[in-house]
């Protein structure tokens, strides 16, 4: 490649009161250091380079950028062109350590992506634990970001109620302590120590156990996953319920009679274990009626794994292979019967919780009457000494009148103070019974 020689010269004289710097590279296109010169009272200098004909190349990177400050800060002429140039060093580092700093805040900032520890069980029986992030939950379960709302465990107090979602690959479940995702062969259950999950998969590897069939027909795993669910939820409510209504019958046996502090605190606590119990099955009923109503999403669970779709007009199942849609419709009947039965279950549960739940509340109330008429034994008595206590003043008044120093002359007489004594008594019994036939005619006593 040829290369001219070519001498150039610069003028002194600038307008800029900063320090201004002219950068050439002797071959173009390379990342070689820089000629830096500096323009700020030097003589007019004759400077020779090797300039290419062929190619110019400039480059505007940031990072290059940098290498040319750094080369600027090792270029100093005289006294005054060293200082200027620690002074541009210095811009140099606090920019850099401007940029480095926001650079950090942006990494401090980020949002992590949130990891859930789940327990996994395929439909062949196979447990394991492991960890996954959002984005591969929603790629491997074709789940939209907002569909994991109703299972994610952070968000239980805004999503306490329960509820079954039915997505075109995956059935959402959360029935308060249990939360999971059924899939055509597996299903992801979140918060698997707490006693939800520990009961959800104790009822739900028996079922998948071929040995446990007895020659039935096997249901598709998502169904089997549904039923499981419902029936972990339905027999920890029934259990708790078995558990509580010999408490409450005890306790209405003994009640009002024996009032003790310890009798009536175990009364409030089986009380309020009726009511946390009926509000739980009331929302596991309202959410089955919801489903029995919405008959849309029983064949959107019927059709899952299979080549059919619903008409939207009337929500009809279109299956390519006739044998499917056969399937399907018989699948929605065994799901409308499965509801069904776990419907009546939680009503009688929910039904029993309630009728316990108003005797405790009528104890109560003959409890409260039964206070207030000892109250109001109590506040008689009050009353009666009230009034004897008036009439006894009375009479300590006029005891005090005949105690004072000064003569009277019935101190001479010899029964003065036998007769003074004895009317005092007569008034005050007499005032008293007097005051008692006032209260009883007003009905007061």
């Amino acid at each position: 490649m040829a290369l001219s020689s070519h001498l150039l010269q610069f003028p002194v004289h600038t307008s800029s009161p900063g320090p201004d710097y002219l950068l050439f590279y002797p071959s173009p296109c390379q990342s070689s250091a820089p000629i830096s010169i500096r323009k700020a009272m030097i003589p007019l200098v004759p400077i020779a380079l090797n300039v290419s004909a062929r190619v110019r190349c400039l480059t505007k990177s940031s990072a290059e950028e940098d290498r040319w400050s750094e080369s600027e800060t090792l270029v100093s002429d005289g006294d005054d062109g060293g200082e200027a140039t620690r002074e541009d060093a210095k811009v140099q580092q606090r920019r850099r350590e401007r940029i480095a700093t926001s650079y950090g805040d942006s990494l401090t900032l980020g949002i992590r992506e949130p990891i859930y520890e789940v327990v996994e069980v395929k439909s062949n029986g196979m447990v394991s634990t492991r960890k996954i992030n959002r984005r591969q939950l929603l790629k491997s379960s074709g789940l939209r970001p907002r569909d994991i709302r109703s299972v994610d465990p952070s968000l239980f107090l805004t999503n306490s109620m329960p509820s079954l979602l039915v997505r075109e690959h995956a059935i959402l479940l959360n029935l308060g302590s249990l939360r999971a995702i059924a899939m055509q062969e597996r299903v992801l259950i979140f918060d698997y120590n707490c006693k939800g999950g520990k009961a959800f998969i104790d009822t739900l590897l028996p079922r998948l156990n071929p040995r446990n069939i007895n020659g039935g027909p096997c249901m598709p795993f998502e169904l089997e996953v549904v039923e499981a669910a419902l029936l972990s939820r339905v027999q920890r409510l029934e259990q708790r319920l078995m558990t509580i209504e010999p408490r409450v019958q005890a306790l209405l046996e003994v009640l009002p009679n024996k009032l003790t502090a310890d009798i009536l605190e175990e009364l409030r606590i089986s009380k309020q274990t009726l009511v946390e119990l009926g509000s739980r099955a009331g929302a596991l009923r309202q959410m089955l009626l919801d489903l029995l109503e919405d008959p849309h999403e029983i064949r959107r669970i019927c059709i899952m794994g299979r080549n059919c779709t619903l008409v939207k007009g009337n929500n009809s199942v279109e299956c390519s292979v006739p044998l499917e849609k056969q399937i399907a419709e018989e699948e929605e009947e065994e799901i409308e019967m499965l509801l069904e039965n776990y419907l009546q279950r939680c009503e009688s549960c929910h039904g029993q919780a309630e009728r316990l739940l108003d005797s405790a509340k009528e104890m109560e109330d003959s409890i409260a009457v039964n206070l207030s008429s000892r109250r109001l034994e109590v506040s008689r008595v009050e009353l009666l000494l009230q009034v004897g206590t008036s009439c006894v003043a009375v009479g300590a008044l006029v005891a005090g009148i005949f105690g004072m120093n000064l003569k009277s002359y019935l101190e001479e007489h010899m029964f003065a103070f036998w007769l003074t004594t004895a009317g005092i008594i007569v008034g005050a019994v007499v005032a008293f019974f007097m005051m008692y036939s006032y209260l009883r005619s007003r009905k007061i006593l």
